[in-house]
């Protein structure tokens, strides 16, 4: 008689782990979703993930809290990716034409719209980490206890890897929200969060049923929050540790490469330049969100940029820390990513982007801060210039991908950054006179904390620095006027 499981019988050679590991014998024995229905889930995943990078680029520019915009920041760099493994995974499986960009249920649709619509940040936090998160990681979790680990195991590795990143985007959600939204909060934005459970219902979660099994089709709920269509906010928001916002008091540039100024003093300076990179991502947000029709490669290697200018932000962040010095003294300004949100056109900021790349990659660029980092004597420099230096070789190969064929030629893209640039020249005087900032000289209180820290006197010369961008653009090429 035949047993009725014979691969309990089956026996590996001298017990070796069967299946390369994937599975046991038994699990690898249920049939588990076919191709068609597979598909349908991974598809529902990949709009899922793009929907996310959707609101956290979205978001970047006008969420005032330094640390959720950072965070916001290197989560849709993360969604990129996820975007990308689940288009690739579709296009394996006898699924020629994608058909990615189609939305893939109507309360699906809403769910996101809704998410993305979020007025304020309490509400954003609790759709994002508790419902939109949360409710795609326990479809994957479903996904991969439905499919055939071996039939399917491509599948199966894209959905660990992404179960494994959204976890911790749970777990930085969930402690955000339980430092952010209080009792009244959730009373207040009950009905809404009751609103996303029913698009969910409708929707038969984020992955949805077979066809098969499918009843009468469910109308979308109504929508609230989105009710009127999301319009992009580009006005660069910080919260109130950052003061003095239009500030050009002081001219980082101008004093990194006065050779009379010793290592370690610049080194403090290149820590203001690099938090000050958090007016980066708010300027890149913009490009990638009003950018439309690109291959997601784009979107994801710009992700990936847009991610490690937060990264460089939050280098200063703790190269400040440890030293003891408290970097709110130091007035970390918007002002160029308000007026490149604001008077150009992403192609323009994305010009004036390469620009700047193109300026870092001379020997008088990354490599001379990474010099610098290394002559002033503190290991912590020395490792946060190198990654800062590598980060930004990337990022011009990024722009050779990506801008140089929009403009012709290498050539014509720099002289379209220089002028684009030049569009934008200081504001210095304006802003004066409109009694947005007295552009104070914050410099020797950052250095005075530094010198107590390294234990030394301050030098007077060093001390008394006073150069500003009233007359010099941050590449040291003088403007005509302040205007």
């Amino acid at each position: 008689m035949v047993s009725p499981n014979p691969q309990r019988t089956y026996q590996s050679y001298r017990g070796l782990p069967a299946l390369a590991g994937l599975a046991t014998l038994e699990e690898a024995s249920r049939p588990g979703l076919g191709i068609e229905s597979c598909v349908s889930r991974l598809k529902r995943f990949h709009y899922a993930f793009r929907r996310l990078h959707q609101v956290f680029t979205a978001w970047i520019t006008a969420e005032p809290i330094y640390e959720i915009k950072t965070a916001f920041s290197h989560h849709a760099y993360l969604c990129s990716e996820h975007v990308l493994a689940l288009r690739t995974r579709v296009g394996e499986m006898r699924e020629p034409p994608l058909g990615l960009d189609v939305v893939p249920n109507p309360a699906l649709e809403v769910f996101f719209d809704e998410v993305l619509s979020a007025p304020t940040t309490e509400e954003r936090l609790v759709g994002l980490y508790e419902k939109a998160i949360p409710a795609l990681d326990a479809a994957l979790e479903r996904y991969i206890a439905s499919t055939n680990p071996l039939t399917d195991a491509p599948s199966v590795r894209l959905c660990r890897f992404a179960r494994l990143e959204l976890a911790d985007l749970i777990t930085f959600g969930t402690q955000s929200v339980a430092c952010l939204v209080d009792e009244a909060k959730r009373a207040e934005i009950a009905p809404w969060l009751k609103r996303l459970d029913e698009c969910l219902e409708a929707m038969g979660q984020i992955e949805g049923v077979d066809e098969s099994e499918a009843g009468s089709p469910v109308a979308p709920p109504a929508r609230l929050h989105s009710a009127q269509p999301y319009v992009y906010d580009p006005i660069p928001r910080r919260d109130e540790r950052f003061q003095d916002l239009y500030n050009q008091g002081v001219n980082p540039e101008a004093f990194l490469y006065n050779p009379d100024f010793d290592a370690r003093s610049k080194s403090l300076m290149m820590l203001y330049k690099r938090i000050r990179e958090i007016d980066v991502p708010e300027m890149m947000a913009s490009i990638i969100h009003q950018t439309e029709g690109k291959p997601w490669l784009y979107y994801r290697d710009m992700s990936r940029q847009l991610w490690d200018e937060a990264r460089h932000a939050m280098m200063g962040e703790v190269g400040f820390a440890a030293l003891g010095v408290d970097w709110t003294h130091a007035r970390i300004t918007h002002n160029w990513s308000l007026r490149l949100n604001t008077e150009c056109t992403p192609l323009e900021r994305h010009a004036v982007l390469y620009f700047i790349e193109q300026g870092l990659m001379t020997k008088t660029g990354k490599r001379y801060e990474w010099e610098v980092g290394v002559a002033s004597g503190d290991p912590l420099m020395a490792t946060i210039q190198d990654f800062d230096w590598a980060d930004e070789v990337l990022h011009a190969s990024i722009g050779r991908e990506w801008y140089i064929p929009d403009l012709g030629d290498r050539k014509q893209a720099i002289e379209y950054g220089d002028r684009c640039w030049s569009k934008i020249l200081s504001n210095w005087s304006t802003v004066r006179e409109q009694g947005l900032t007295s552009h104070e000289n914050w410099w020797p209180e950052i250095y005075r904390q530094a010198c107590a820290s390294w234990n030394i006197e301050p030098d007077s010369q060093v001390l008394a620095y006073n150069e500003t961008y009233e007359t010099q653009r941050a590449d040291l090429k003088s403007v005509s006027g302040s205007a």
